[in-house]
């Protein structure tokens, strides 16, 4: 009998837990799940501040799922195709918008364009910018008086600067550096890596290491964003970090966000595409992802970013372009460096 009353005394108290968590499951907020790189989220990033705001207005919980960069997420996205458990993606860089457009895993963003404030026409139905800024080599004006003024000075000068770069294969800086050389080059670019070969310190995985050499001196430019320095003023009140103008043009870095076609939440993920477009998400960008953002905020841009360098010429391939002469461009490149 006690081994009876006890079993039934536990049979009682797991009814009555199942029947008070009931209404509270039933309460549970939706969730919408965002892939993004790293930095995004890390430490010094955006992501925390975006959660907050999104999840105050939504009544919903934002999880980030974080890859290194954009070549990973759209790695990931192939490795997982239908069953991947994103709702959205945020941190696609434009030169890899066909790439990743050709998984067939996006629906259209369904937002209106209009008030974006880039440097180039908008017309893409399926991903969106949420930030941008032009490549650009950054240096220490206490160390290298005068920079170069143009792209063609810079690789053609045998005792120009010592330059840390990105590998095209797997930074996104890196590809878009790549593409730069071919825009101002053309069928020359080959040969003018290999001009530039020996000044090259190394090419890094990614933009965080290559910076991370520059900082500690290894180098005396690096390639990096025209906002880099407002990051140095902002955050560190240092003003000796400068971009150097090029006379041919900077080479413009987009990044994109998109709605998956297999979400679902595709309201939840369509209301994170508009709230990316509003005053609270793009105040979060200039001084929390040190990026232009892609709708100017109503307060206009912070002090910091008085100096950003505005090039008179934008230089960009298409989407389109960048997949199919990638590889071509890579292999050029491999060839040249390897010489």
């Amino acid at each position: 009998m006690t081994f009876l009353n006890s079993r039934m005394t536990r049979i009682a108290t797991a009814l009555a837990a199942l029947l008070l968590a009931t209404p509270s499951m039933a309460q549970e907020k939706p969730a919408l799940t965002v892939y993004t790189y790293s930095s995004f989220t890390g430490k010094y990033g955006p992501g925390a501040k975006v959660k907050a705001a999104f999840e105050a207005e939504c009544s919903c919980t934002l999880n980030w799922v974080a890859s290194d960069d954009a070549g990973s997420l759209v790695a990931r996205l192939k490795l997982e195709g239908e069953a991947t458990k994103a709702d959205a993606v945020l941190g696609l860089d434009m030169n890899l918008a066909a790439e990743a457009k050709a998984t067939g895993l996006f629906r259209p963003h369904g937002q209106e364009s209009a008030a974006l404030t880039l440097p180039i026409a908008w017309t893409d139905d399926t991903f969106l910018p949420f930030d941008w800024g032009h490549l650009a080599f950054v240096y220490d004006s206490t160390r290298l008086a005068t920079p170069p003024s143009s792209l063609k000075q810079l690789v053609d000068d045998p005792n120009g600067p010592k330059l840390v770069l990105q590998d095209p294969r797997t930074s996104a800086p890196g590809l878009g550096f790549l593409l730069w050389m071919r825009a101002v080059y053309g069928d020359g670019a080959d040969a003018a890596w290999t001009r530039l070969k020996p000044r090259i310190v190394t090419f890094t995985k990614g933009w965080s290491e290559a910076y991370g050499l520059f900082l500690k001196g290894e180098a005396d430019m690096v390639l990096s964003y025209a906002t880099s320095p407002a990051y140095h003023i902002g955050a560190e009140k240092k003003t000796q970090y400068k971009a150097a103008p090029f006379s041919e043009g900077h080479y413009l870095h987009v990044e994109l966000a998109g709605m998956t076609r297999t979400t679902r939440q595709p309201e939840l993920a369509k209301r994170f595409l508009a709230f990316m477009l509003s005053g609270a998400f793009q105040s979060l960008i200039p001084e929390g992802n040190w990026m232009m953002p892609a709708r100017q905020p109503a307060g206009g841009l912070p002090a910091s970013f008085a100096d950003v360098i505005k090039p008179e010429r934008t230089l960009l391939f298409t989407p389109d372009e960048v997949r199919t002469q990638r590889r071509t461009f890579i292999d050029a490149w491999l060839a040249a460096a390897s010489r």
